[in-house]
Order: structure tokens, then sequence, then C-alpha cells
């Protein structure tokens, strides 16, 4: 049987399963260097306001159209993750202090942008395959 060809909201919704579930590693990896407790709640606790970030970014730069995108909708995503992130993290009494941006920049960087630069050689080394 063949395989099913991706639609553009079904390529969309799993680009943004892919952002949400690297958020959330962002988070849980960040709580278990600090030994937080309370790991379901505080990784939520942690991830809400990149989550918000990352959704605020999608919508703001119709992310959809092109959702697995480095460049335009990859970097689009990360850094609203992070800036939106932050500004709801300070808005809301959180922690932010330089050193935190820093690493959430780098990690998110390696996150969000990590697995669409895996998916772009993949499908550049299939398109080359598939040429005669």
């Amino acid at each position: 049987m063949p395989a099913a060809k991706a639609t553009p909201v079904r390529t969309a919704f799993i680009a943004a399963l892919f952002d949400a579930v690297f958020i959330l590693v962002f988070a849980a990896i960040g709580r278990d260097a600090h030994q937080r407790a309370d790991v379901l709640t505080g990784v939520f606790s942690t991830a809400w306001p990149f989550l918000a970030g990352a959704a605020i970014a999608w919508l703001f730069t119709r992310t959809w159209r092109a959702p697995f995108a480095i460049w335009s909708s990859g970097v689009a995503v990360w850094i609203g993750t992070v800036a939106g992130g932050m500004l709801l993290r300070a808005v809301t009494g959180q922690t932010v202090v330089l050193a935190f941006i820093i690493v959430a920049l780098i990690s998110l960087a390696i996150l969000l942008l990590g697995y669409r630069a895996v998916i772009a050689l993949v499908t550049r080394v299939r398109r080359r395959r598939s040429q005669p």
C-alpha cells in the first residue's frame, strides 16, 4: 500500500507538534539540571511561556506556509519562542536573567532549527537519489 501523501495541514500540524515537544524537552532538561521537584507541573510551568511565544510566532509569521523551512520559519519560530517566552516570564514574575536568555537562545536554536536541518538534509538526499 502506498504511503499517504502529506497534506499542508498535516505537515503544519506535525511541525507544530515537533516544536512543542522540543520546547517541552528544553524545559525538562532545564528543570532536571537545576534539580527542581514536581516534574510534570514544573515542566509545564517552565514551558508555557515558550509554548505561547512559539504559538504567537507561528501565527504572526504564518509558519504553516513552510513549516520545515529553516530560514523563514525556523528562525522566526526560534526567535519568537525565546523573545515571547522571556517577555511572558518577566510579566508573570518568573526569573529572566542574561545567562538564562543565552542558554535558551542556544538550546532552542539547536532543538528548533536542528530538526528542521535534519529534515532538509534527508529531503535533499532523497531528491538526489530519485534523480536519473
